[in-house]
């Protein structure tokens, strides 16, 4: 098993992280930041749609940049591509996030290793609906 995929790690953020900023979530019902933020709610979490156009979605109000948002967020998930998406780790730590999230196919060593260091748990290349089946709250 990779060291960004880890069955301790993925279960503690599912059951832990409450209040989920989802980064690249607007209202496209066609994206699939929509669909995982919808799952996330329906499983009792806090999503936090965080866009440059600050949209709301799913009744929740977006922000600009996670720096807005003005209260604690627990997890930071990414939908961004893997070269923009190691900045959201770094952000991550910087509001006091306890997790990042990156999503499938969204990959990024060193943002591991620096999240990692900042005392974050954090995995990457997996999508919370997929891995809820197995790891998540009953």
């Amino acid at each position: 098993m990779q060291p960004w995929a880890q069955p301790d790690d993925i279960r503690w953020i599912l059951e832990n992280c409450h209040t989920w900023a989802i980064v690249g979530l607007a209202d496209n019902p066609g994206r699939a930041a929509h669909g995982v933020a919808r799952f996330l709610q329906q499983k009792g979490k806090r999503i936090v749609p965080v866009h440059p156009s600050a949209e709301t979605v799913w009744g929740e109000q977006g922000y600009a940049t996670l720096a807005d948002i003005p209260f604690a967020v627990d997890c930071v998930d990414v939908f961004r591509r893997s070269s923009e998406a190691g900045q959201f780790a770094d952000q991550a730590a910087e509001i006091g996030a306890k997790a990042v999230w990156f999503q499938l196919a969204v990959m990024d060593h060193e943002a591991f290793g620096r999240a990692g260091d900042a005392g974050l748990r954090m995995v990457m290349d997996r999508c919370p609906a997929i891995e809820w089946p197995r790891y998540g709250p009953a």
